[in-house]
């Protein structure tokens, strides 16, 4: 029973945080609403004995969105000042978000807790005697290996591309130049000043 009330719980909040990432006309509680949905998300997949995943999508994700959240406040003339005017209006449904969050923990850690078998009756991919994280591992590296190489070249294409794409080449900028560097002379690379005295080199 208290497993599928996490469960309800977890899928809840996640589909309504979800629609109030779209739902939102600030892009800053965008992003919270995103990271909720994360943590949520990261709930379900500890209810499902996956931990490693849970994991991973909080230290990942969260921390891209961490990032995003840096370039949206960069990039965006957001006026900060008019946004606090009215901070204080919104702290009740700040606190029952925070609430809210500490249920979640709480019926997370609580299934080993006060229901030890609970963890028994979790769907477990791992065999017996393996951990969770052993065991990806195992079937990421051996049987879908050429898939996970495959994905890893993807990625470095769309790195590549972002690369290209953004790269603009300004005039007056000074580049680099390896075969210069390497061509140049001793009297090219230094030059011997004797400045008088009271004068700057």
């Amino acid at each position: 029973m208290l497993i599928a009330l996490a469960f309800y719980l977890f899928s809840a909040v996640l589909v309504a945080s979800g629609f109030m990432v779209v739902a939102s006309r600030n892009p800053v509680h965008s992003v919270l609403f995103l990271i909720l949905a994360f943590f949520n998300a990261a709930g379900l997949f500890v209810l499902l004995g996956a931990e490693f995943l849970a994991m991973i999508l909080v230290v990942v994700y969260v921390g891209a969105v961490a990032v995003l959240f840096l370039f949206v406040v960069m990039m965006l003339d957001i006026d900060f000042a008019e946004l606090k005017k009215g901070a204080l209006q919104y702290l009740p449904i700040g606190l029952m978000v925070g609430l809210l969050l500490l249920a979640e923990l709480l019926f997370a850690g609580s299934a080993w807790i006060f229901a030890p078998a609970a963890s028994d009756a979790l769907a477990h991919a791992a065999p017996a005697g393996v951990t969770n994280t052993a065991a990806l591992g195992h079937i990421l590296y051996t049987d879908y290996v050429v898939y996970f190489q495959i994905a890893g070249l993807i990625l470095l294409v769309a790195m590549i591309g972002a690369i290209v794409l953004t790269l603009r080449h300004r005039p007056g900028v000074r580049r680099q130049s390896i075969a210069r560097q390497n061509a140049r002379r001793v009297d090219e690379a230094m030059a011997i000043v004797d400045p008088r005295p009271g004068e700057g080199a």
